[in-house]
């Protein structure tokens, strides 16, 4: 399908060919709920850590004799039921990733283009470049293009000059095409594209 190209002054830049296999899918919500959850499982730390009752600095010995007291029998102050405790099934330091294969991750960023194709949310612009790293200039860019909240796109070499000047400014991520990915194009209300972004990923899709 053929695409209308901008500059980022919002001036027409011709046009580009989009791939129906990358594309033009029909969007299933399944799928990318998969493929999220599976990177922010990979992304949790999981270095939550409660102490356990042989974790904890208490003595160990009988707190009184076993009978005689009309209490209940207990041993160890390290117990779970009293205070100072350990804690009984409490978090432990673990890796929260788990497996998925490589074509449905693949699948799942296809769908996620498509999703945002056909909820007209895709911006493709000539060349993510800025003459000069003003956060307050590019701003001003963005407003005329009406981008409020977007993830932009470049190829595998980013301008330096607008990955700084885009820094600063709010829901406004900025990535290389190596760093595509699922959650940030679905976290994101727009996505913008450069030609290069575009190029890279039919050759990735091919």
């Amino acid at each position: 399908m053929e695409f209308n190209v901008k500059t980022l002054e919002g001036k027409d830049a011709g046009k580009v060919s989009l791939s129906d296999a990358i594309f033009g899918l029909e969007p299933r919500e399944d799928i990318l709920a998969r493929v999220i959850r599976w990177q922010l499982a990979k992304k949790q730390q999981g270095t939550h850590k409660a102490k356990g009752r042989a974790e904890i600095w208490r003595t160990g010995g009988k707190m009184y004799k076993q009978k005689g007291t009309g209490r209940a029998r207990h041993h160890s102050a390290r117990a779970p039921q009293f205070r100072g405790g350990g804690k009984a099934h409490g978090p432990v330091v673990r890796s929260h990733e788990h497996d998925l294969p490589k074509k449905v991750r693949a699948l799942g960023l296809r769908l996620a283009l498509s999703a945002k194709l056909k909820s007209d949310d895709v911006i493709i612009i000539d060349n993510l470049v800025a003459t000069e790293a003003k956060t307050k200039a590019l701003a001003s860019t963005f407003a005329t293009l009406g981008l409020t909240n977007a993830l932009f796109i470049g190829g595998a070499e980013l301008d330096g000059n607008f990955k700084l000047a885009a820094a600063n400014i709010p829901n406004i991520d900025v990535l290389p095409i190596q760093g595509i990915n699922v959650y940030d194009i679905v976290r994101r209300g727009k996505l913008v594209l450069s030609k290069a972004a575009v190029e890279a990923l039919e050759e990735r899709f091919k």
